[in-house]
């Protein structure tokens, strides 16, 4: 429910985007998330270890104020959910992390070229 008022933001500017930004954005999709993906793997590599995100949820018992009706405050016990994100390194098999790397770079020449193919297909369609 809290994600609503952040994405809203993302929403309208996509409803703004043009029909061509339209086009190349979803003609890249793919070699953008390959390429975030790449990042992550060269930086386990560096590091010699992989970082994973653990999302934590705590209650905790607070004490809130509410109002009557003639104005008079009151407090009264209630619970709040937090969630906590927290980041942890773990073992990785850096042989099979490089296999991977070399992988998806072969992947990503693959999808760069077919991706180059659509945008320069999205400027012939929505020239400016």
């Amino acid at each position: 429910m809290r994600r609503i008022p952040f994405l809203l933001p993302l929403v309208v500017l996509a409803a703004c985007a043009t029909p061509r930004e339209q086009c190349i954005r979803d003609a890249t999709s793919q070699l953008r998330i390959l390429n975030a993906l790449i990042n992550e793997t060269q930086g386990n590599l560096a590091r010699g270890y992989a970082i994973v995100e653990e999302q934590e949820v705590r209650t905790l018992s607070r004490t809130c104020r509410g109002r009557n009706e003639d104005g008079s405050t009151f407090r009264f016990p209630c619970d709040e959910t937090e969630t906590v994100t927290t980041t942890r390194p773990v073992a990785i098999d850096l042989n099979a992390e490089q296999d991977k790397l070399n992988s998806m770079l072969e992947r990503q020449r693959l999808v760069k070229a077919a991706s180059d193919q659509a945008v320069g297909q999205c400027i012939a369609t929505y020239p400016e």
